[in-house]
């Protein structure tokens, strides 16, 4: 039975509406030094042909050996996925043929991949909880790559990335919408990420995906679905869904019928176009790799890495909310990143049980020193304001030393030049006024310069926030907030 459609996630067509179905194949470059079946290096760049071992070239009587720690990784990141982890799995030969792939085919795992069913769980912005089912994770090794550019008659091929390990994480189609696919994919990496298990940078093509896009009615069956291959963005995700959806959704109209195939993406076009017809499994020819022997291990070894796992985002965030009285939207943002949320716990956490106000620290974190670190292009860890600093500023105002607008003066002099936040306010001479007597007569000689204003806010209470702002002004943003407010509403007769 299906399920009813949301009408926000459905596509309008010149005769009616369709709903988009979206399944999703990652690959995920595991965090490992060497490759998946040699001790080769798999760091990224090197000049060309630089991280290359006998087995990665498939020099004749080569054979692979498995690396275990990519196999430890892949069972950490099934457990993160809340998903069946398989203690015997096999490696198969994926044949075809690329200049690229030096052996003629692909070690890969077909029918009894390492890792089984899972689930991740997205929440969307509008507050909507998407839940896509995970139907297996698998190791691969990956290929090398072909280079098209570098003379005007001739290919080279680089084969660095050749025998890189890579877990090819499959989705169920359960996402609707180029916004969930997007979500989906970033949780993905937020998850890896945690984990250790891949530092999902899309730039260099450690992380990229496969894009599964069919069209139906709603309420009908699943439609025929195009696969968009090695998407490298988020951003690109949601621009090439949206494209092949309107493209099917064109033909299907016009009286056509979808062809199963392969497609690129093509940004600057803003446009799919055809590769190739889509594979079926018996194209490949898999059968079971004669070199390696079935993974086996028990689940005393699953157990023991299960209990080193960190604390995973879903987790993390439930924690932030509970403890911490977060909402559900800045928990998110913080969790979003490891490193970020770190840094909040240890700018809250003052140490010995003592701690700061969580949420003007969410609110410091998100917004002043995210939003400058987003500005200046740098990741949190690159942050000039160091989190004992940044608590320093939060002591700051909440003493009463300072009031925000100082505070956000006082945090671009920490970014800029360093130093002890306290030491600054003292040399400067940034304390606000707190002194009665000098806010009372700022406010007397505003009162005494606006009387047509001051006798229209005994009727308009409102007008209380002009003159607050007009005193802090005089007093270059020193004065108490507070205490102006209060004496300001004493003055003018407003209770």
């Amino acid at each position: 039975m299906n399920a009813p459609v949301k009408t926000t996630k459905l596509i309008k067509g010149a005769t009616g509406d369709f709903e988009v179905i979206v399944g999703m194949e990652v690959h995920a470059q595991v965090t490992s030094n060497a490759k998946l079946f040699s001790g080769a290096s798999a760091a990224f760049g090197g000049a060309p042909n630089s991280h290359v071992s006998l087995v990665d070239a498939a020099m004749p009587g080569m054979l692979p050996v498995i690396n275990e720690e990519c196999v430890r990784q892949a069972i950490r990141t099934g457990l993160g996925l809340k998903a069946q982890i398989n203690l015997e799995s096999v490696f198969d030969r994926k044949n075809y043929f690329y200049p690229d792939l030096p052996q003629g085919y692909q070690i890969s795992q077909y029918k009894s991949p390492i890792v089984g069913e899972g689930e991740v769980v997205v929440d969307m912005p509008d507050g909507e909880t998407v839940r896509v089912g995970i139907e297996r994770l698998h190791l691969e090794q990956d290929a090398g790559k072909s280079l098209h550019d570098q003379h005007p008659t001739m290919s080279f091929v680089d084969l660095n990335r050749s025998g890189v390990a890579l877990m090819e994480i499959v989705s169920r189609p359960d996402i609707r919408s180029a916004e969930e696919a997007k979500a989906f994919v970033a949780k993905l990496r937020t998850i890896m990420r945690y984990l250790g298990t891949c530092d999902g940078n899309m730039e260099e093509g450690s992380l990229r995906a496969d894009v599964n896009v069919s069209v139906r009615r709603p309420g009908e069956p699943l439609g025929t679905r195009c696969e968009i291959k090695n998407v490298n963005s988020l951003r690109f995700i949601g621009q090439a869904i949206e494209v092949e959806a309107r493209r099917q959704i064109e033909i299907i109209e016009d009286g056509g019928a979808i062809v199963q195939e392969t497609r690129l993406f093509d940004p600057g076009r803003g446009e799919t176009r055809s590769m190739r017809n889509k594979e079926e499994a018996h194209d490949y020819r898999y059968f079971p790799d004669p070199d390696l022997l079935p993974l086996v291990f028990d689940q005393a070894y699953v157990d023991a890495l299960a209990a080193a796992l960190p604390e995973l985002p879903d987790a993390k965030k439930a924690r932030f909310m509970a403890d911490y009285g977060l909402s559900a939207y800045d928990a998110d943002v913080l969790v979003a990143e490891r490193e970020t949320a770190a840094f909040f716990e240890s700018v809250v956490e003052r140490g010995a049980g003592a701690r700061r106000d969580p949420k003007l620290a969410a609110n410091w974190v998100i917004n002043e020193l995210a939003g400058r670190l987003n500005k200046e292009g740098h990741g949190i860890a690159e942050s000039p304001v160091s989190a004992d600093q940044l608590g320093a500023v939060l002591d700051l105002i909440a003493d009463g030393t300072i009031s925000g607008k100082i505070a956000k003066d006082l945090f671009e002099i920490v970014w800029s030049e360093g130093g002890d936040p306290k030491a600054i306010v003292e040399a400067r001479g940034m304390k606000q006024v707190t002194d009665t007597g000098a806010i009372s007569a700022a406010i007397d000689e505003v009162i005494a310069k606006n009387p047509d204003k001051a006798a229209q806010a005994k009727e308009k209470p409102a007008m209380v926030g002009w003159f607050v702002g007009q005193v802090m002004k005089a007093s270059g943003g020193k004065a108490n907030p507070q205490a102006v407010n209060a004496l300001l509403k004493s003055k003018l007769g407003i209770e």
